[in-house]
């Protein structure tokens, strides 16, 4: 039987029906565009002209470089100058002291803390400049602060050029990358230790910015993206920034995006994993939505499942997997900082989940270990039992016009543990 009350469910599938068959209902539309469009803000934006500003203030859509890039506790993300500071990725510079009182002059690096463990260091910000760190939660100074570095991060040199927090599962620990010259210093946060590497391939970063997992280094007014362990470099690199962290006039997002339309805008597929991240599917582009202070922003599909190249039909996650299915084939993907596709896939829906013939949607509902899949009836597969050796049931159930009917329950194998 399925785990969802069924009178809720068919009111749900009946109404999803009816939005299959005449694309989107208006009103959809209209709502998920505006929550799109809203918490874009808080991410990086899409091309729109920039205000004419005080002409006596620095202009970073003038390709100027900057000291330092960090988000605040709150998610707004604050770029440094000299003195000036810019906050969010549109809008005028402004004098650092407007939100970090106690600074004089510029900042030389950096970072938001990731600390989950220690919840009165976790999201605060530390600002370094020469030998001195500051350390800001909502933006007031901690006591005893400014600091030595040397006190708060032993084994960290001192006027450094860029840092960013580098969380366990990205990086091997949590640690914070520091950077100088050529060297980056890693410094754990538990066992506060520093390794340094040398990444000669990577250009000199005077800022760096982690955003959604990614890791961009700032090199005048470009950046490059790199992987923090490695450091590694991977696609076509470097890039204007002013094309993707901030509104300048004749500098489109992308170089070649467009804004959607209402009438546009359909929706292919949508799913919540394990960690509460949402994820929402369109043609070949995908939004991920971690908090509502990371903002919402849309990326190739084919950056963290480069398998699938012709987008998407239908998805569904569990048990820190997530399942994706294009046509007559289902991926399988193990979750984690980045995407690895299991061995022995993709498969076809036949050999994975016993269906054959277009899905239009899955499922699972929260805390249930039963996927749903919507073609033109319901089919629900189980995902799990005590035995492997065991069997399961799917369940069919047709969408009518008064009530979802079962129509027959078989059993099927259970696939082998992957």
């Amino acid at each position: 039987m399925l785990s969802c009350c069924i009178a809720a469910l068919h009111s749900s599938l009946l109404q999803w029906r009816d939005f299959r068959r005449t694309r989107m209902a208006l009103t959809f539309k209209a709502a998920f565009l505006a929550l799109m469009l809203a918490l874009t803000r808080a991410a990086p934006l899409e091309d729109s002209a920039a205000g004419d500003g005080d002409s006596a203030l620095p202009d970073r859509c003038a390709g100027i470089e900057f000291d330092a890039i960090t988000p605040d506790d709150k998610g707004q993300t604050f770029f440094f100058k000299g003195d000036h500071v810019w906050k969010g990725f549109e809008g005028d510079a402004q004098p650092s002291s407007q939100y970090f009182k106690e600074l004089n002059g510029h900042v030389d690096a950096a970072f938001r803390m990731h600390n989950p463990e220690n919840q009165g260091d976790h999201d605060h910000i530390y600002l370094f400049l020469d030998d001195k760190v500051f350390s800001y939660f909502e933006h007031t100074l901690e006591e005893g602060y400014p600091k030595e570095i040397q006190e708060d991060f032993p084994g960290v040199p001192t006027h450094l050029d860029a840092a960013v927090e580098c969380p366990k599962g990205e990086c091997v620990t949590d640690s914070v990358l520091f950077f100088k010259g050529p060297d980056v210093h890693v410094y754990d946060i538990v066992t506060k230790t520093v390794k340094t590497k040398t990444w000669p391939h990577l250009p000199a970063c005077t800022s760096v910015f982690r955003w959604l997992e990614h890791y961009y280094c700032f090199h005048g007014h470009n950046f490059t993206r790199f992987q923090p362990v490695t450091g590694e470099v991977t696609g076509n690199y470097p890039k204007d920034a002013r094309r993707y962290f901030m509104r300048c006039p004749d500098f489109g997002h992308g170089g070649e995006r467009t804004t959607l339309k209402c009438s546009d805008f359909k929706m292919d597929a949508i799913t919540t994993d394990d960690t509460g991240r949402m994820y929402m599917f369109k043609g070949s582009n995908y939004m991920r939505l971690d908090t509502h202070r990371d903002g919402l922003h849309a990326f190739p599909i084919t950056r963290s499942w480069k398998e699938l190249t012709n987008g998407v039909d239908a998805v569904f996650s569990y048990n820190d997997r997530i399942y994706l299915i294009k046509g007559d084939q289902v991926y399988i993907y193990k979750a984690g900082a980045h995407f690895t596709l299991i061995e022995g896939y993709p498969k076809t829906l036949k050999e994975e989940l016993n269906i054959e013939g277009q899905v239009d949607a899955a499922f699972v509902c929260p805390g249930q270990r039963t996927a749903h899949i919507i073609q033109d009836f319901i089919s629900s597969k189980s995902l799990w039992t005590p035995s492997h050796s065991a069997e399961y049931e799917v369940q069919k159930l047709q969408l009518g016009d008064e009530a979802i009917k079962p129509i027959c329950t078989y059993p099927v194998p259970i696939p082998p543990s992957k």
